[in-house]
């Protein structure tokens, strides 16, 4: 079978590996058709990995795909062969303390496919076929578009966003940073009863997308720098702020224009930064991170498998995978692409 690999920054291949082995108990294999390509993935092409994480090794991409089941293990009920299903890239370890606390995306033993952060690192299934625990595999209705079920981790990870907030409804609510992420924590957020939700990025198209999938207003803040002031009147008029640019600049701004007592959910990442504490502690803000998912994956997956959500505005391109380095390049460029997939089905 054929696979994408990154070797070192910029070095990204089609390769071929050895097919997946056939499933043992508990297990199924499958074959992959769509493949999102995050930013974690952006950030091994250009970089060679993000923070303290870095490449040791070639390794396989990808975390966001959806396929259907080819052969099944002993012992696997809940799926049969040919089901469509959303693949769960997180797997706790379920014996840590976090794991028996609730806090499974907490885990201190968690394999994530298509990650560095552990060596030798966790492979991940931009890939053509694949034999995973069962477990991992969401079953899909059979008219259910791949190409969206894909999508089913990215938005587990912005509903669990929404979910540190508690209830939206009624609420203001801004989102800063309006990529892939933040777009569909729009998008969650006006599930969950938002009244009113202001977008803000530095580029027009980002935002273009975030109103089809729910903003109220947009704000390009590279053209319209003081577009905010007002949200700041009376101490700030917005009940929630999430955070997913992770931008200095912007949570000093979100400190700003944030009601006291109100609620800043950290999403994106970034390194150190200066902080405005006189004002988070005269405001009594609530502020907390928010890191991957849990349950969400099924939430997500069910929602897209019941088509309540929309997410023809997010999926912007669909390259075959032969194609990679391509697919790689224009998902780089975001005046033109929100999120790029890549995919398995042909050549």
């Amino acid at each position: 079978m054929q696979t994408i690999v990154i070797h070192s920054p910029g070095d990204l291949r089609v390769e071929e590996h050895q097919e997946a082995h056939p499933p043992g108990s508990g297990e199924a294999k499958i074959t992959i058709s769509k493949g999102g390509i995050c930013g974690s993935d952006l950030h091994y092409f250009h970089n060679g990995g993000f923070g303290a994480v870095r490449l040791q090794e070639p390794m396989v991409l990808g975390h966001e795909v959806a396929g259907v089941v080819a052969e099944l293990g002993i012992g696997v009920s809940h799926l049969k062969v040919g089901d469509k299903v959303a693949v769960n890239p997180s797997m706790p370890c379920g014996t840590c303390q976090y794991c028996q606390n609730g806090q499974r995306n907490q885990c201190e033993d968690m394999r994530f496919f298509g990650s560095a952060m552990r060596f030798p690192h966790q492979q991940g299934l931009f890939r053509q076929n694949v034999t995973i625990p069962a477990q991992q595999l969401y079953p899909l209705q059979l008219d259910t578009d791949l190409t969206y079920a894909a999508c089913a981790e990215p938005l587990a990870v912005c509903l669990h966003a929404v979910r540190q907030a508690g209830s939206l409804v009624g609420s203001n609510v801004l989102v800063s940073g309006c990529g892939p992420i933040g777009c569909l924590t729009v998008l969650s957020a006006a599930r969950a009863g938002a009244q009113y939700i202001t977008a803000t990025d530095l580029s027009d198209a980002p935002l273009a997308i975030a109103a089809q999938l729910g903003a109220h207003r947009s704000v390009n803040l590279n053209s319209q720098p003081d577009a905010l002031t007002s949200l700041a009147h009376g101490k700030g008029s917005q009940d929630v702020i999430f955070e997913c640019s992770g931008s200095p600049k912007a949570l000093a701004s979100a400190l700003e224009i944030i009601k006291p007592g109100g609620i800043i959910i950290l999403v994106g990442l970034g390194g150190e930064i200066p902080f405005p504490l006189n004002l988070a502690v005269a405001k009594e803000v609530k502020m907390m991170g928010s890191f991957r998912f849990d349950e969400e994956f099924s939430q997500a997956a069910d929602l897209i498998d019941r088509k309540v959500v929309d997410l023809k505005p997010f999926v912007s391109s669909v390259i075959p995978f032969g194609e990679a380095k391509s697919a790689f390049d224009l998902a780089s460029l975001r005046e033109k692409s929100m999120k790029v997939q890549l995919d398995f089905d042909g050549k």
